[in-house]
């Protein structure tokens, strides 16, 4: 988990609590990154936790590097072979860990296992999306040619597996799915549960942070590398590009929101 100055103290303390009292499985270690200095309050929610669970694994950076940078350090850091995705504003399900160390016990080919996750605005009763992602292998790396199949924060995967790819990288708002390109280029082994992992909070400018120039050069640079590396072919490639120049430059937040929520969203 990684947490910032801009973060909700409030939100990140029910995270917390979500991942620990709230497990019927809980961590064996959590390793939490402050990527940058911290406002009072979230300082003030992070000792909270560590008088209740000393096995919290505190790194802090002397200025903000980024999501993909203070994944990276987070998993340096870990002492376990699985890993399991955190963010600091959602909230896991109960047996999310019970779920997914069964799954790969009884799967033990699997690199990476996520699920499916819910979308809340306020209270987390207010269910207002949900995320549904594809299950089995071959779904998953057939999904992935355009778009990601997997819910990062949902995640669950081996050590090994992701630093073979390379681990995490800073790539704008997209650090997730250049790793799991790179680790299905790698030849690593997919699956989702099928259920709902996460329940995630999200805002009303969440489609608007999907759009502008900055974004779409983000994703066009994904689109690049897999067509480049033989993942997709130029029909995909130009098809893939064009789509996105439409929803990320051309459309209106407005109309973009509706796009999303019509085709990436099952809507409440």
């Amino acid at each position: 988990m990684s947490v910032y100055h801009k973060d909700n103290a409030a939100f990140f303390d029910r995270a917390l609590q979500s991942i620990t009292d709230d497990q019927s499985v809980k961590p064996s270690e959590i390793v939490l990154v402050c990527d940058g200095p911290l406002s009072d309050g979230l300082d003030s929610v992070i000792a909270k936790y560590q008088s209740k669970f000393p096995s919290i694994k505190l790194i802090r950076l002397s200025e903000n590097k980024g999501l993909g940078n203070a994944l990276r350090i987070a998993l340096e850091n870990s002492s376990y072979e699985l890993i399991a995705r955190m963010d600091s504003d959602d909230v896991s399900m109960p047996n999310r860990f019970e779920q997914q160390i069964s799954f790969i016990k009884e799967h033990p080919e699997i690199d990476i296992v996520g699920g499916d996750i819910t979308e809340f605005i306020g209270d987390e009763n207010n269910i207002v999306g949900k995320r549904a992602v594809p299950i089995n292998d071959s779904e998953i790396k057939e999904y992935m040619k355009k778009r990601c199949a997997f819910n990062h924060v949902s995640v669950m995967y081996k050590k090994t597996a992701v630093q073979a790819a390379g681990g995490y990288l800073d790539w704008f708002w997209n650090e997730d799915y250049y790793l799991w390109i790179r680790m299905q280029h790698n030849k690593a082994t997919f699956a989702n549960t099928g259920t709902v992992l996460v329940n995630v909070r999200v805002g009303e400018d969440m489609y608007q942070r999907r759009g502008g120039m900055k974004y779409f050069m983000s994703e066009y640079g994904l689109q690049k590398y897999m067509h480049n590396n033989g993942m997709i072919g130029l029909t995909t490639f130009l098809s893939n590009v064009t789509k996105r120049v439409v929803i990320q430059i051309l459309l209106p937040n407005s109309i973009r929101a509706w796009v999303f929520k019509r085709f990436a969203r099952e809507e409440r």
